[in-house]
Parts: structure tokens; C-alpha cells; sequence
């Protein structure tokens, strides 16, 4: 979740959703994410809506799990009034900033929260985000006891190097322990890695993959690192302190990631994604990928239900004045026209191993396919089905794939 919100329309004080937000809602899944915008220190390369202790200014932590329920109950109400039929939540997901870094007892009161105002669908996926350092075998064992059913931990790299140029603080040896503790809870275990770190050479990337592995997660991704502006890794690049990311070599790790969990019996399912199987596969992003329907919780979430898409106010601060005033935290909100609903369809749904079916494409974009198909971009045999399906090259080239379908 960028720091940086996009310019639009302001959001309605009431969020009222216009009416063709209701429209097929009956067809998609809602998933309910919950920002929790807390970190106890600011890694140099990220950009997300985050928040340590000496930046809360005006809000408390300890606030924070009540401030998000009482906008689980104002988005029930929302969804109500506007006339989107009732549908429990498929996926929760808690992300940030560190979940975890709250009370045990917080994140279940705001998972309770969910669970009384909008429901949960008999099996529904609960996810929260963790650092290895921010959780024990106890909470593991109380977040499960709440109904949470996956953990999902940034480890990022097994090269303590590697880490201090991201500015991770957490020990490596470290995440073996945390897995093996969510496993016996009885969670689904995913583990995040960022390949491309300035410094990073393909062997120590080779050790990562490898470390990961050996923890025998369900799930694992793999980020390349993306400098983004306003960070304090940009201005480090900037002065020449640390060199750019290498996009040849963050291709190499891309295929060494791919061809070591493939041999590992994973497979991929979205361009950064793979899992053990299609039931450990992430539901909750799918959802994204899909054009399904959420709402975001908390200081800078964004939502998107039927085609309307807004974001709330990034302050925490801010957001619990509108919030406790009982006003919707929106800060900006977009309804999405038919071109661009087609355009996201196409850059979302290309990336997913399922691939995007042709007859979604229009007139160009499917003549363009058999270009893909000649340059080793597409899959010959999935076209002949009428899917757009990437090969590994495709992967590494899949915003070039959607620039071709989406001329």
C-alpha cells in the first residue's frame, strides 16, 4: 500500500456507493483487508502507509483495534444502504505496517469484529502478516484459537547482509523456529522473500531460496525489489551510496527461484506467487487478481467494490477523528469506466496461472497474440483453448504482454 494516494473525486461523508456498485455483486467474493499501519522501525526500501511509535502524533496503538471495528460495522452499514446484496467475507487478510506488533487480543477483536458485522463464509481464509521477531508460539497459538488460518512472515532474505542493507532487524536463524511454532498451531504458512537487494549476489539469492525451502512453508513469494521514490533507499541510490538493482541479474534469480521450487514440488500460480497446491494457494489475492470485491480497514486502505474504487485517509490520526465522528475515513473515490475496468481485467488477470481467456481481449489485443506465441511469451497450446497463459519468459516480460493485448 503506497504512502502516496491518488488524486480523485472526494469520497462521500456517508460512503454511499452509487447503484452500479450493486451490479453481479452476487457473482464476486468480498474479502475484507485490515491495514494495521504500525512498524517498530522504517525499512529504507519501502513505501507503504506505515507509522513507528514516534510518528503516531495524536493516536495511540492501543486504540487502534476498536477504531478499526467501528469501521467493520460502518462498512456493513454502507454495504447494506447502497443496496449490494449481504455476502460474507471469502478472506481476511491483516496486512501493513506489522500486524503483529498489536496484541494478540486486538487482532481478534477486529476478526470479531468481522465476524459480527459482516460475516465469514463457512472456510474463509484469515491471513495476518508477521515479522519473525513479533511473534512467539503463544500468540501463533492464540491467533489460531481466533480463527486465523495462515501466516504469513516477510522474511526476505537468509543473508544477514542482505538484511541490514533493507534495514530488516530480525535474525534469520530465527525463522525456521516461527515456522515450525505457526505449523504446530495448526496455520498455513507463507514466507515473503525480495530478490535484487543491492549487494546481492546470485548466490546468496541461491541461499535465501534454499533456507526458505527447508522451513517447508505452503507458500512462498518472491518480490523483486522496486525502488521507489521518497525512500530512504532512492535518496541512498541517489548519492551514489548504493548501486541500482541489476534487472539482468533480478531476471537470473527469478528463474533460479522458479526452477528450485518447481524441483521442490511448488508451483506458481501468479507471477511472484507458488504454492504446494491449489488449496494453499493465497485466496485473498486472488481476489485482487480476479476483479473481486473488498474493503479496505484503516489509515490509507484502499477498496473496490463493483467497479467504485476509493481509498481513506492516510493519517492515523485522521482517521480515527472520522471514524469515532462517524464519517466514512475516505479520503478519494473513482467509479472506473468500461475501458479502464477492461484494461485492469487484462493487466490483473494475464499475471495468474489460469490465465486470461481470449475472448475478453478486444480485436488487437487478440491478434496480438500470436505475436506473443512467436516470441516465446505466450503459451501455443493454451491459445488453442483460448487462453493467454504466460510462459516463464512472458513472466519476466508480462507488463510488455499487457502493453501488446492492451494496444
Amino acid at each position: 500500500m503506497p504512502s502516496t494516494l491518488p488524486i480523485a473525486d472526494p469520497a462521500p461523508a456517508d460512503g454511499l456507493l452509487p447503484p452500479t456498485a450493486a451490479e453481479g455483486a452476487a457473482m464476486r467474493d468480498l474479502g475484507v483487508y485490515v491495514h494495521v499501519p504500525f512498524c517498530r522501525v522504517r525499512c529504507g526500501y519501502c513505501d507503504f502507509n506505515t507509522y513507528t511509535a514516534t510518528e503516531l502524533r495524536g493516536a495511540r496503538q492501543a486504540d487502534y483495534a476498536e477504531q478499526a471495528a467501528i469501521e467493520v460495522r460502518f462498512a456493513a452499514e454502507v454495504l447494506k444502504r447502497s443496496g449490494v446484496p449481504a455476502r460474507p467475507a471469502a478472506t481476511v487478510f491483516f496486512g501493513g505496517g506489522t500486524p503483529t506488533l498489536l496484541p494478540s487480543g486486538d487482532l481478534s477483536s477486529m476478526l470479531n469484529a468481522v465476524r459480527d458485522a459482516i460475516g465469514l463464509a463457512p472456510g474463509a481464509e484469515v491471513t495476518t502478516e508477521a515479522n519473525p521477531d513479533s511473534v512467539d508460539a503463544r500468540y501463533l497459538d492464540e491467533l489460531a484459537a481466533a480463527g486465523f488460518t495462515r501466516v504469513s512472515f516477510g522474511m526476505q532474505s537468509a543473508v544477514p547482509r542482505v538484511l541490514r542493507t533493507l534495514e530488516r532487524t530480525h535474525d534469520p536463524e530465527r525463522v525456521p523456529q516461527v515456522v515450525s511454532w505457526a505449523k504446530d498451531a495448526g496455520l498455513q504458512v507463507s514466507l515473503d522473500l525480495i530478490y535484487g537487494t543491492p549487494g546481492e549476489s546470485l548466490d546468496d539469492w541461491a541461499t535465501s531460496v534454499d533456507a526458505a525451502l527447508e522451513c517447508r512453508p505452503d507458500h512462498l513469494s518472491a518480490y523483486a525489489l522496486i525502488v521507489e521514490d521518497g525512500t530512504k533507499l532512492a535518496r541512498q541510490i541517489r548519492r551514489g551510496e548504493i548501486a541500482e538493482p541489476d534487472e539482468d541479474l533480478q531476471a537470473d534469480m527469478y528463474e533460479l527461484a522458479d526452477d528450485r521450487l518447481g524441483s521442490a514440488g511448488f508451483e506458481w500460480y501468479e507471477v511472484s506467487n507458488w504454492a504446494t497446491d491449489a488449496a494453499h494457494r493465497s485466496r485473498h489475492n486472488l481476489g485482487y487478481w480476479l476483479g473481486h470485491d473488498w474493503w479496505g480497514v484503516g489509515p490509507g486502505a484502499h477498496s473496490h467494490v463493483g467497479g467504485v474504487r476509493w481509498w481513506n485517509v492516510k493519517h492515523p490520526a485522521a482517521y480515527a477523528q472520522r471514524v469515532l465522528a462517524g464519517d466514512s475515513p475516505g479520503a478519494g473515490r473513482e467509479t472506473l469506466d468500461a475501458g479502464t475496468r477492461a484494461f485492469e481485467d487484462v493487466l490483473l488477470r494475464v499475471r495468474i496461472r489460469d490465465g486470461l481467456p481470449t475472448e475478453v481481449l478486444n480485436p488487437t489485443g487478440r491478434s496480438a497474440v500470436a505475436g506473443l506465441i512467436a516470441d516465446g511469451l505466450v503459451d501455443a497450446k493454451a491459445a488453442l483453448h483460448g487462453s493467454v497463459e504466460l510462459t516463464r519468459a512472458g513472466r519476466l516480460l508480462a507488463d510488455a504482454v499487457v502493453r501488446r493485448l492492451t494496444a
